[in-house]
């Protein structure tokens, strides 16, 4: 499935969650911020867990028709 994957820098709390669980797609950047490393580098499943993780929920997940995939409303 596709994924288009967003990070809100600006409330990212860099507490590394999602990089710990989806290394193949998200990194911390310098500013000790999460980023999209790869929008295609790990599983659906994998993405989807990483964003869930997330505390602060500043990964958007969407779909090929700009549907939120997560968080849900």
């Amino acid at each position: 499935m596709y994924m288009k994957i967003e990070i809100d820098q600006e409330n990212c709390i860099g507490c590394g969650s999602c990089s710990a669980l989806a290394p193949e797609t998200f990194a911390m950047n310098d500013d000790g911020k999460a980023e999209v490393k790869n929008q295609e580098g790990s599983s659906d499943e994998d993405t989807l867990e990483a964003a869930k993780s997330c505390p602060v929920s500043v990964i958007h997940l969407t779909n090929e028709e700009d549907k939120k995939i997560y968080p849900e409303d």
